[in-house]
């Protein structure tokens, strides 16, 4: 889409710029879906969006498509097959966390019938419209993201501090953070709007 105006973060990378363009700040209400993106986005810890989002099929393949249940269950065998696997960040403590944060939303599902209700839940229900000028101005997180944290961390999730938080919120649409002179910023607007 030459001559659009838009974001600058995806730079000129085509995959970033599909990923920019289609998925961020859309909102997200699948919980196999918000489960991927709460574990990428704490696999990008110490990294790149660019790092990841290139191994965005890798992961989904390791991780059996993001089956929260069967992801939950693994054990040592699974844990030494990941750490093996070139196509993922081979990081032990993230590895961890994912099947941990598993075991997590299984809980949550059974408690407030989704990983959705839950998520959106402590977010008020609805996507917050921001309206931001410039790359500069937007927070790194917020209050709610670090009550996300916060709350997350009560129920035994790892890799969720408040900047994962927020970038978690970012991408599943909790909060559109496109600048406005961005094409995607009305876009998702008016989407939310009439929903």
């Amino acid at each position: 889409m030459a001559g659009v105006s838009r974001c600058a973060w995806p730079g000129d990378d085509p995959l970033m710029l599909a990923y920019h363009d289609t998925v961020w700040g859309v909102p997200e209400h699948d919980d196999r879906a918000l489960f991927e993106f709460l574990t990428l986005e704490g696999a990008q810890a110490g990294l790149s969006w660019r790092t990841i989002l290139h191994r965005q099929e890798n992961y989904r393949e390791a991780f059996h498509h993001w089956d929260i249940e069967r992801i939950a269950a693994y054990g040592d065998n699974e844990v030494a097959r990941l750490l093996a696997d070139r196509g993922i960040i081979r990081n032990r403590a993230k590895v961890a966390a994912t099947i941990g944060n598993a075991k997590a939303t299984l809980v949550v599902q059974q408690e407030h019938g989704s990983l959705d209700a839950y998520l959106w839940g402590l977010v008020g229900g609805a996507p917050v419209q921001n309206s931001f000028r410039e790359p500069g101005e937007i927070p790194a997180e917020t209050p709610v993201a670090r009550a996300m944290s916060k709350d997350l961390k009560g129920r035994g999730f790892r890799f969720v501090g408040p900047t994962i938080c927020y970038a978690f919120m970012q991408a599943t649409g909790m909060v559109n953070d496109h600048v406005i002179a961005c094409f995607r910023w009305a876009e998702i607007a008016a989407t939310v709007r009439t929903g």
